[in-house]
């Protein structure tokens, strides 16, 4: 399994990610996997929820014979 080592570690995140396993009862690496992987969650929704935004503001629709999006997935699968 591949590893990380992050030099010049700011105190206050260190200490941050100290008390967050305490409390988690986590050592201090599983603790940092956990905050890794719910910042990379949080940057994925908030740069979705800005697309969608973008979508909504621009006032685009779909045409009213586009195909569904049931129809596009049964046609993908019968190609198969």
């Amino acid at each position: 399994m591949p590893s990380l080592q992050i030099r010049d570690l700011p105190d206050d995140v260190y200490q941050s990610v100290l008390v967050a396993a305490q409390v988690e009862q986590r050592s201090l690496s599983q603790q940092a996997i956990v905050e890794l992987r719910r910042g990379l969650a949080l940057a994925s929704n908030e740069r979705r929820s800005a697309i969608l935004q973008q979508l909504h503001a621009s006032g685009r629709r779909l045409s009213t014979t586009a195909a569904s999006p049931e129809a596009l997935q049964r046609e993908d699968r019968e190609a198969r």
